[in-house]
């Protein structure tokens, strides 16, 4: 992973209140990854 142990992978798929807090995250936006980093969302590998 390009982040190693400063990165935390969550599975949206197995935990449905993971989902929820990943669409706020992302403002509704069914797009991975999202990247959260101090209050900066960073959706996509793009980054958007």
């Amino acid at each position: 992973m390009a982040y190693g142990n400063k990165a935390e992978y969550i599975d949206v798929k197995s935990d449905a209140s993971n989902m929820e807090k990943m669409l706020r995250y992302s403002e509704g936006e069914r797009q991975v990854p999202v990247i959260v980093q101090n209050k900066k969302v960073t959706i996509g590998y793009g980054g958007t």
